[in-house]
């Protein structure tokens, strides 16, 4: 099982545990290496691409960061390389859809995704790399994708981009109303909490209509509603553990390929980065059990 990552995920002084986390997790995995899991370089993806999904107005404020409000609209700030690292992270999920459709499962150790809007960022995400590796699926022949965010955050940049997009679908169960939208045919969100957390995903999952028919599941698997990682109390990382168990044995029984993300996530206190980055081995972990 591939998993994409470049040191150029990290290439950028913008800081913040979005942009820095995915080399703690590649660090893992060379201290503790997965079974049947390698770490492969991605290909960042190209401003033609990123203009298929993102306004060039806002891509040109990314390259020259003016104006500085557009530029730095993902709330974390901007910084010459900002565009170059957020490139090769969504160059990395698109990798590892493409590869998906190849080989069952993938995953890239991209996080900073979801919120991104056409024409700016939001809530510490600077590119949607989850449309535009859907995008990649269906020019690469797949007919339909559905994205599986279980962020603890709504995915509101994802929905607005997938909108009137044919072939492109999200299921989104979330713990916190940032970032909300209308639910609607193509963009279902549902809010859960700790006590029905997992009841309502396996619900969810069951509710998605003709399972067999996906020809991708792109997973945005965030670690932030575990309750050490600023999510929420009750969400334990057992409750995680079950989470990844339901999420790739129900794509498992529908013989359905998968591409994760690694999504939100954060260190709190005595919550340390690493403590983060090992949360989310339990996603690729997971992902090899059921490959």
């Amino acid at each position: 099982m591939r998993i994409y990552f470049s040191e150029a995920y990290n290439e950028t002084g913008v800081g913040f545990d979005t942009t820095r986390k995915a080399v703690r997790v590649a660090r893992l995995l060379g201290e503790r290496p997965i079974e049947g899991v390698c770490v492969v370089a991605p290909v960042a993806a190209s401003f033609d691409e990123l203009a298929e999904v993102h306004d060039v107005a806002y891509l040109d404020a990314l390259v020259g960061g003016e104006p500085y409000s557009l530029a730095a609209s993902n709330g974390i700030g901007w910084d010459p390389q900002l565009l170059a690292a957020a490139a090769a992270s969504t160059g990395g999920i698109r990798d590892a859809a493409l590869a998906a459709l190849e080989e069952g499962r993938s995953g890239s150790l991209s996080s900073g995704l979801h919120h991104a809007k056409a024409g700016k960022g939001h809530g510490y995400c600077t590119l949607n790399g989850l449309v535009v590796a859907a995008r990649a699926a269906i020019g690469a022949g797949a007919r339909r994708v559905v994205i599986v965010d279980l962020d603890a955050h709504c995915g509101g940049g994802t929905a607005s981009l997938i909108d009137g997009v044919e072939g492109i679908e999200q299921v989104d169960v979330s713990v916190s109303y940032f970032d909300p939208y209308e639910s609607r045919p193509d963009a279902r969100l549902t809010m859960a909490r700790a006590g029905d957390y997992l009841d309502v995903i396996s619900g969810e999952l069951a509710e998605i209509a003709a399972p067999g028919s996906i020809d991708l599941v792109l997973y945005n698997a965030g670690m932030d509603p575990h309750e050490d990682a600023r999510g929420v109390s009750g969400i334990t990382t057992e409750v995680i553990v079950q989470r990844e168990e339901l999420v790739f044995g129900w794509a498992a029984r529908h013989r359905l390929p998968v591409a994760f993300a690694l999504a939100g996530g954060y260190q709190y206190g005595d919550f340390t980065l690493d403590d983060v980055a090992a949360l989310h081995t339990i996603t690729i972990r997971a992902a090899a059990r059921w490959n």
